[in-house]
């Protein structure tokens, strides 16, 4: 470590950066410590271990807190930013680690959020090195904003599906079968729509019988369509994202594969002459 950087220039890359061996310590202790907390407030769910050891659960749950709480206040005193880290993703996160145990002081069952701590084991990226993982998911992002508006259409198309089956069960069975009114009959319509099938409401009727049939053959039926727009979205961005991006000099297409000599539009050459390489030399006439 260089002699010459300050204290809170060597904190700050222990706590933010995993360039040192000492900050890699660091970021390893951490998940563990996030960890060992995570495994305390599943145990103090569990009612066996609760009545037995609630004085050392809570003791602990506090040890925690005020563990993160400082890790928590480092992080906002040695950032050259404060108020951008502290409305950063891992801002955001690290505080919500912090913030169930003081909503537990108020409400008892606030307790059980400290689970969200959970969030913060995404650092495991950052820790392990594993930015290709992070950097492969920007396919997934990219699929999801070319498919939205598609799904958003597929969606709105389901739900105006389900309010025609829901309405229509309602007609044919009603308040004598346990449909007793449509926003319940829709949800029977959502759960059979969808081949989840709770079993809690069934039609009685040889109509309804039918209808049920139908709205499950509908939701074989449509159940692929959303899984084969996000595929379809997902490897146009994988193939796009094995492309250059190089205007030819012919027709001006812009995304080309890397090792490509030609347009794959109009096949002139995307390096050299743009106007005399594409076009073949003129032949001299023939003499006798």
């Amino acid at each position: 470590m260089d002699k010459g950087q300050t204290w809170r220039q060597r904190l700050y890359i222990i706590i933010f950066e995993t360039s040192t061996p000492a900050a890699q310590r660091f970021d390893n202790w951490l998940l563990v410590t996030i960890l060992a907390s995570l495994v305390v407030v599943m145990l103090d769910s569990v009612e066996h271990f609760h009545s037995r050891y609630a004085e050392v659960f809570k003791a602990l749950e506090w040890f925690f807190t005020v563990l993160f709480a400082i890790e928590y206040g480092l992080r906002l005193y040695i950032s050259p930013k404060p108020m951008r880290y502290a409305f950063s993703f891992f801002g955001l996160v690290d505080l919500l680690a912090v913030l169930p145990a003081i909503l537990a002081l108020m409400f008892a069952d606030a307790q059980y959020l400290m689970i969200v701590r959970a969030i913060r084991l995404i650092r495991v990226f950052r820790v392990l090195k594993l930015r290709q993982y992070l950097s492969q998911a920007n396919f997934l992002l990219v699929a999801l904003r070319g498919s939205k508006q598609k799904i958003i259409v597929f969606l709105v198309s389901v739900s105006t599906l389900v309010t025609v089956y829901g309405a229509l069960m309602y007609v044919i069975e009603g308040p004598a079968n346990g449909f007793t009114s449509i926003p319940i009959s829709i949800y029977w319509a959502v759960v059979t729509l969808t081949t989840v099938g709770f079993g809690d409401i069934t039609p009685q009727t040889p109509i309804g019988q039918m209808l049920a049939t139908l709205v499950m053959i509908t939701g074989y039926s449509i159940i692929a369509v959303p899984t084969g727009i996000f595929t379809a979205e997902l490897a146009n961005a994988m193939r796009l994202e094995g492309q250059m991006e190089h205007d030819c000099p012919h027709c001006r297409k812009k995304l080309h594969e890397y090792n490509a000599s030609f347009c794959s539009r109009c096949g002139g050459p995307l390096f050299g002459r743009p106007a005399a390489s594409a076009s073949p030399a003129r032949s001299a006439p023939e003499t006798d």
